[in-house]
């Protein structure tokens, strides 16, 4: 019977249907193999969440991604209909071959714009007479008129240097009160000063104290003591490598005072005071020596240990240490002899044989950078001896800064549009910090695949007004070199107009014009040559703003307002406004394409407002750009002002030796983490 039932199952005619359903579930899945890839591959190419991807994706897993991998992919673009792109918006996106010289068009026409209005005057002609100053040195360059004068120079071009200077206190006051270090200084040159501090006098507004109520004036003695750098960009006031201010009379706290600081490209840094308190026991040294000697304050009762102290260690037989008080180490008419010696970890000063400070090396300076002593205030300079001094000064032979290597030219631009583009701000003679960035964060995998890209940009060097051959011909040959450096890196852009702190935003301008028309950007970043980049972190940041929105990223500033006083002070003809726009700090930001084009649409029809900060200039076109397309600003403080941070996305003021150890640390351990040391 079961055989039976089993046969009538099987019967030919049920057979054959069952081989022809088979057959159609073959086909089906064969169909759909071929259909699905098509359809998922469809969904990534079109950038879009709709129609089946969005569908299928709704459901489905979808795979991760790695940034390198990102980057495989071309990068969606906006709309170019007419009728949706805003009246700047760039009808053709050439891509052109690398110019070493910036395409930002500098003419008489442009420049004399606003010369007419009182607003910007002033800032508009300093401009013209950068531009055909620099235009000049620029023509001379391309015609070889300074190589021949280079070539003509002996092979060995290292300027000797005496190994001792003396001047007396009438020759010392007749040079400006400035000591000449030609070729700086080295390990262990020392410098000293005999001199006498003069009387305390009145001041009626006094910078260093607050006047009580009822008061009229302060009694202030005070001066200070600076190694400064050479100055090599107009404008700008030269570096204070170590500045030393003993204040006798007149300091806020009411005590006699040492303080100490540096100043590195006009931002003073965190002042260390010495106020009559030895050092922690457990704070660092300075080579061994405390960074603060303590001396007799007024308010000290000496009362360290209690007499119930003190007789216990009598009955016990311990011996007290022996210990000697010195008065502050400077007094008003009385003569001294400071010492200043460079040593492995910092400045050691020295006053009357006793030491009475350290102060460590900060970061951004070399000691050969220390070309000059400066002495001014409440003082009077009997005499000045410098010695052990170096006899060559290594930054006038870029040659020692620069390993000329194909491993780190620049590579080719690429032939379609590039997520990223980064103009280096930098000066002249910068050898050594451009080298560093070349070794660090510009061998990383995203710039060598030109999926980023990264450019210098750089203004030439004026010798105008220097009175010392010497430096004179050193800044000469900066030019030349520059050129040099350009044409075997392929990585510098020339901005042709004299180096001008006050005309910083001409570089900015510069760097948008590049990365809009010749390097075709989605992004465009500026910092400085000075700044550590993370270039992956700083992209997937880029990235978390939707692709067709426009963009401002960075350290941004809030209700800044402008300082109307002092040092720094700016005037309301140059600024009406009392507060600042929304900006981001200089050292490193970002903006969309559709941001940079505007700006040099408005420069181009001179109707660019231009102002003597360039990151406030930069807040201050976002903003009139945000009137008629809403910009996304995003505020992260990983992008460093000061220094650096753990997993910062961008760090300021790093040496070159910083620059080359933070990226071996990236690199080792995969986490970005500072280098405190020089």
């Amino acid at each position: 019977m079961k055989r039976g039932k089993l046969d009538s199952l099987m019967s030919p005619s049920r057979l054959r249907l069952l081989q022809i359903l088979m057959a159609l579930l073959f086909f089906y899945m064969l169909f759909m193999s071929f259909e699905i890839p098509l359809v998922l591959r469809t969904g990534f190419g079109s950038g879009s969440t709709d129609g089946l991807y969005g569908f299928i994706g709704d459901g489905l897993p979808k795979p991760l991604e790695s940034e390198e991998d990102m980057f495989d992919k071309d990068f969606p673009t906006r709309p170019t209909d007419d009728s949706l792109s805003p009246p700047y918006r760039t009808k053709e996106r050439r891509v052109r071959v690398f110019k070493k010289v910036s395409g930002l068009v500098f003419n008489e026409t442009v420049l004399d714009g606003n010369v007419g209005k009182n607003e910007f005057s002033e800032l508009q002609k300093a401009v013209k007479h950068a531009w055909m100053v620099g235009r000049k040195l620029w023509d001379e360059l391309k015609s070889g008129t300074i190589e021949q004068h280079a070539a003509a120079k002996p092979a060995n071009r290292s300027e000797q240097c005496p190994p001792s200077i003396t001047l007396s206190g009438s020759d010392f006051q007749a040079r400006n009160r400035v000591l000449v270090l030609p070729c700086g200084l080295t390990l262990w040159s020392h410098i000293t000063v005999v001199g006498t501090p003069r009387w305390a006098h009145a001041e009626y507004d006094p910078k260093i104290a607050v006047l009580k109520e009822g008061d009229e004036s302060v009694m202030v003695s005070q001066f200070m003591m600076e190694l400064q750098g050479l100055k090599t960009v107009d404008g700008e006031d030269p570096p204070r490598i170590l500045h030393f201010n003993p204040r006798l009379k007149g300091d806020w706290s009411g005590k006699p005072v040492i303080e100490q600081n540096t100043c590195y490209r006009m931002q003073w840094g965190s002042a260390l005071r010495c106020e009559g308190w030895k050092s922690r026991a457990d704070e660092e040294t300075v080579d061994g020596q405390v960074k603060c000697e303590k001396w007799i304050r007024d308010d000290d009762n000496h009362s360290e240990e209690s007499k119930a102290l003190w007789w216990l260690n009598r009955l016990i037989g311990r011996t007290k240490k022996v210990t000697i008080d010195w008065p502050y180490p400077f007094a008003e008419g009385r003569l001294f002899v400071l010492t200043v010696s460079a040593g492995l970890e910092g400045y050691h000063i020295n006053v009357d044989g006793r030491h009475v400070t350290s102060f460590p090396y900060r970061t951004g300076f070399v000691l050969d950078d220390a070309t000059g002593l400066f002495v001014n205030g409440d003082v009077d300079v009997h005499s000045v001896f410098a010695a052990s001094l170096p006899t060559s000064h290594p930054s006038f032979s870029p040659q020692m800064h620069l390993e000329m290597s194909t491993r780190w030219k620049a590579p080719n631009l690429p032939n379609g549009q590039v997520g990223l583009f980064i103009g280096i701000l930098s000066a002249g003679n910068h050898f050594a910090e451009r080298m560093a960035v070349r070794k660090s964060w510009m061998q990383h995998d995203l710039i060598k695949s030109s999926d980023v890209v990264a450019r210098f940009f750089v203004a030439l060097v004026s010798i105008e007004g220097l009175r010392i051959s010497f430096l004179q011909n050193g800044r000469k040959e900066v030019n030349f070199e520059l050129k040099k450096e350009a044409d075997y890196f392929g990585d510098i852009v020339i901005v042709p107009y004299i180096d001008n702190y006050d005309l910083v935003v001409l570089k900015t301008i510069a760097i948008c014009e590049y990365g809009v028309r010749t390097v075709a950007a989605k992004y465009v970043m500026k910092c400085d040559d000075d700044t550590f980049v993370r270039v992956d972190a700083v992209l997937k940041e880029a990235h978390k703003v939707h692709g067709d929105r426009s963009l401002y990223i960075g350290n941004v500033n809030y209700h800044h307002k402008p300082f109307r006083h002092g040092k720094w002070a700016v005037t309301y003809e140059e600024w009406p406004e009392e507060d600042y726009p929304p900006y981001a700090n200089g050292p490193g930001y970002i903006i969309s394409l559709d941001i940079a084009e505007f700006i040099i649409s408005e420069f181009e029809k001179q109707k660019l407002r231009l102002f003597k900060m360039e990151d406030v200039s930069m807040g201050m076109w976002v903003e009139q750009f945000n009137s008629s397309r809403p910009v996304n600003y995003l505020h992260s403080l990983k992008f460093c002002q000061f220094g650096c941070i753990d997993d910062y996305y961008t760090a300021h003021y790093q040496s070159p030796r910083q620059m080359i150890c933070m990226w071996t640390k990236l690199q080792q351990s995969g986490k970005p983490q500072c280098c405190n040391m020089r």
